[in-house]
């Protein structure tokens, strides 16, 4: 299957509960050869009203962190674990949840693929739920955040901060941890062009939990 005919595929899913309200299949968007690809949780309100990744508050955060570390977002590839957006309806407006185990199960089916075509050199997790889908189930994002990985669908994973999170923090304190992911997204920036221009890493070169 080409990277359009799954696309074109995606958007008619009905694995999960979540396609019962969407809007629109958010699939992802950017540079489908770019070395590093962007995973976040889940599209929000915005994203599923424009079927884009990461437009809203957090994906203008993100944005200009991405714009800070010295790219542009037509630079890298962006999608998330599910396709569709997770709330919580009980109330009767829609809150945004984290997806659960079997959704996020559901759109492997397009999320490995996706990746699968893609190649990419790194993968930068951005929120736990991403990084529990990709790298490890018990993924701890305040102890493991900005370390390397072994990933199935990439050379190397690093996971950082989630931009929602960020936000709620920054109504906190300080910079609610903007700097790190501006950090993190330099450093797998330049890990995956480090790696695609030289694919075989010196000898001795990998540590337990990744490279370098």
């Amino acid at each position: 299957m080409t990277f359009d005919e799954l696309r074109s595929a995606s958007q008619s899913c009905v694995l999960c509960e979540l396609s019962k309200r969407r809007t629109n299949v958010v699939f992802g968007e950017g540079d489908v050869q770019s070395p590093l690809v962007l995973v976040g949780e889940g599209p929000g309100d915005q994203e599923d009203r424009t079927g884009r990744p990461f437009v809203g508050r957090a994906g203008q955060l993100l944005d200009k962190a991405i714009e800070e570390a010295g790219l542009k977002r037509s630079q890298v590839y962006i999608t998330n674990t599910v396709k569709c957006r997770a709330a919580d309806w009980s109330t009767g407006r829609p809150v945004n949840r984290p997806p659960t185990e079997e959704e996020s199960q559901a759109c492997r089916q397009w999320l490995i693929p996706q990746l699968g075509i893609i190649k990419p050199w790194v993968i930068l997790c951005i929120g736990a739920p991403s990084a529990k889908n990709l790298i490890k189930k018990n993924f701890q994002i305040t102890k493991e955040r900005g370390m390397y990985f072994r990933c199935e669908y990439a050379k190397t994973a690093i996971a950082t901060l989630h931009p929602s999170y960020i936000l709620r923090q920054m109504n906190i304190s300080g910079d609610g941890g903007y700097s790190l992911l501006v950090q993190d997204i330099v450093k797998a920036w330049d890990t995956a062009v480090r790696l695609a221009a030289n694919p075989k890493p010196e000898q001795g070169s990998e540590t337990q939990t990744g490279l370098f």
